[in-house]
């Protein structure tokens, strides 16, 4: 099936328009709408805010006209402090700049189109750090699947929060 998603915008911190944090928690709710009750998911607005303070802050969001579809977002992660590489992965010399993968989240009516790929792929698309990093469920094996099939690797596992699952800390190198 061809994804019905005919525009892709980009923002940045600095640039954010009116409503923009309501769209992101609005996109979140319907994805997560029976899951809402886990107060991990409840606190959606915490990581929005977190997020799009980050100097370097950019998110991709996909629309069906004018409905939000979906929507990536993530920014590079502070040098000497990328929290994956007490994973014990090496990657390849001269690997020194992370971009944090926070978010790629499609609604349930546009799942299975090829959105959740498009999102990363302007995401990430001409991005100066040499690795992408990002969290997957450890309980979402498909989901881990298809980010591995665009190239990310499994090098650990990590529970960032007290209230938040288990996750595969997965890293892909950019250069490649």
């Amino acid at each position: 099936m061809e994804s019905s998603v005919i525009d892709l915008r980009h923002f940045r911190h600095g640039n954010l328009p009116g409503g923009f944090r309501q769209l992101l928690i609005d996109v979140h709710a319907d994805a997560y709408a029976d899951d809402m009750d886990d107060p991990f998911n409840q606190r959606f607005d915490w990581f929005v805010d977190h997020w799009s303070s980050a100097e370097g802050f950019t998110c991709v969001v996909a629309y069906d006209g004018s409905e939000p579809t979906g929507f990536a977002y993530g920014a590079p992660a502070t040098s000497g402090r990328e929290w994956w590489r007490d994973c014990g992965y090496e990657p390849s010399e001269g690997s020194t700049s992370t971009y944090s993968v926070s978010e790629v989240m499609v609604r349930p009516r546009w799942r299975k189109q090829g959105i959740s790929e498009r999102l990363h792929e302007a995401l990430l698309k001409g991005r100066a750090e040499d690795l992408a990093v990002l969290l997957v469920d450890v309980d979402h094996p498909k989901v881990q699947a298809l980010y591995e099939s665009w190239g990310y690797k499994k090098v650990g596992e990590r529970q960032p929060f007290a209230d938040s699952p288990l996750f595969a800390v997965m890293v892909q190198d950019l250069r490649d």
